[in-house]
């Protein structure tokens, strides 16, 4: 039989494989996987609920094959529905938000044999890049926990550190794959606007900038839940083409890409010399894998890109608050929410239509900048974070000040993720070095719209050069 150590050596795959060739069972892993959470989710806290028998049952009536029949998996509680589960957001108004379906992705995880046991925690309604909402308590990270394993996706990036699980689904509107792969020594793709689905009940998050993917130990994990998962659904808002198979193309030789470093942020602000060092450090690495490197500035301080992290994240909260306490029959008046989250939903009741149409073009223009670079250049390379680590009790929100809140996600600790959410482009997040007291460091590189296998290809690269596990 697998003990747990074995069990947490193995990425997605591996086990997969393991079940194919009969070694061990579905049962079995997911017996590993419940008791490995038992035994850490007192400190970590990566969970909202826990779908334990609700997985043995599909394992016992549904498992019919799939390129990764049996292997244990955990999705966010955050723009998917499964039937039958509530969807609550890490908000207790949405603990009675029982879905009657299962949305497309849910679906496709299914399909490929994923056996989901638990759902993993957000910050409340996903508005902060940590994981510490009031009302519970907050994601620990599994490294060190007197810190952070970031947000949203912080209670799946903790449960892969943790071992719980190879692989999680997360979503991405500002960094919220990246940002808690990046404090976990994980990695972590936000693929392109357009090549996930949300549907059937969201055609678009955010203006568009809402997609969902998954944070995992290995790169190929990522690859292969990438085909699992790719849109191929009628009437869909957006799609990014690619018939390729992501998984059987990420080992064959890449093209020489060229590749712009920088060495301030998007406003302007220099990087620290601690970060500066270790882009430069990854840089060279890829100079000696036979890629170009540059050197370059990209400056985006003439947006109002604060304000428009106002404004669309406002409004589109005030449109799910106002649907789901309807369809629920939910007084918001009467509902424990955060301060932070009622004044965000207060503060966007005074934008007009015209604000909303207004702030949709500076993201299109962010957007139409950001090509003219990856006209010069395949991929844009960066720190993943401005801070590398992050302790529990820096952000919170128990405040009504959204402007501070915002300054300090997408200034002082964020300033890189957010600007590709708005360009739509494929993004991702590479465990590489170490701070001087030995907490994991992230880097970023970014890309265009259908950019992932581009970007899959570099970071096997990059896997094999330099392993992180």
């Amino acid at each position: 039989m697998m003990n747990k150590n074995e069990y947490k050596n193995f990425d997605a795959i591996g086990l997969a494989n393991l079940v194919k060739n009969g070694e061990v069972s579905p049962y079995e892993l997911l017996d590993l996987a419940i008791e490995i959470t038992e035994e850490n989710e007192s400190e970590i806290s990566a969970l909202n609920i826990r779908l334990y028998e609700e997985a043995r049952s599909y394992i016992k009536n549904e498992l019919s094959g799939g390129y990764l029949e049996g292997v244990p998996f955990l999705v966010k509680d955050l723009n998917v529905s499964i039937k039958g589960i509530p969807t609550t957001m890490t908000c207790d108004l949405f603990k009675d938000n029982i879905a009657d379906f299962n949305s497309h992705l849910i679906e496709q995880y299914k399909k490929a044999g994923l056996v989901i046991f638990g759902l993993t925690k957000t910050p409340e309604m996903a508005l902060s890049l940590t994981t510490e909402p009031l009302a519970h308590p907050p994601t620990r990270n599994p490294i060190n926990k007197k810190y952070s394993s970031g947000g949203s996706s912080g209670g799946s990036a903790a449960a892969v550190c943790a071992g719980y699980v190879p692989a999680a689904h997360g979503t991405d509107g500002g960094g919220s794959i990246r940002v808690p792969a990046a404090l976990c020594g994980l990695f972590g793709l936000k693929p392109s606007r357009g090549r996930i689905s949300s549907g059937p009940l969201i055609g678009e998050g955010l203006g568009g900038m809402v997609t969902s993917h998954v944070i995992t130990k290995s790169v190929r994990d990522s690859a292969v839940i990438l085909d699992i998962s790719k849109n191929n659904f009628l009437g869909e808002p957006y799609y990014t083409t690619d018939e390729k198979v992501f998984l059987n193309e990420i080992d064959k030789p890449t093209n020489k890409l060229k590749i712009a470093y920088l060495t301030k942020d998007f406003f302007g602000t220099k990087i620290s010399n601690e970060l500066n060092q270790n882009t430069i450090k990854i840089a060279k690495l890829c100079q000696s894998l036979g890629h170009e490197i540059s050197e370059e500035e990209i400056y985006l301080g003439d947006f109002d890109i604060l304000r428009a992290w106002k404004i669309l994240p406002g409004v589109n909260l005030l449109n799910i608050i106002n649907q789901k306490c309807m369809s629920l029959k939910i007084d918001i008046k009467d509902a424990n929410i955060e301060p932070l989250t009622m004044a965000w939903i207060d503060d966007a009741k005074s934008y007009s239509a015209l604000d909303y149409h207004k702030t949709i073009n500076i993201m299109h223009a962010i957007g139409r900048k950001i090509s003219y670079y990856l006209s010069k250049y395949d991929l844009i390379l960066s720190p993943t974070l401005a801070i590398p680590k992050l302790e529990i009790g820096v952000i919170k929100g128990d405040h009504t000040d959204i402007d501070k809140h915002l300054n300090f996600l997408f200034k002082s600790f964020s300033p890189f993720t957010a600007i590709f959410n708005q360009s739509g482009g494929a993004a991702m997040s590479i465990p590489f070095g170490k701070t001087s007291d030995g907490f994991p460091l992230g880097v970023h590189f970014a890309g265009g719209i259908g950019d992932e296998l581009k970007l899959l290809k570099l970071a096997y690269q990059i896997e094999k050069t330099a392993p992180w596990t």
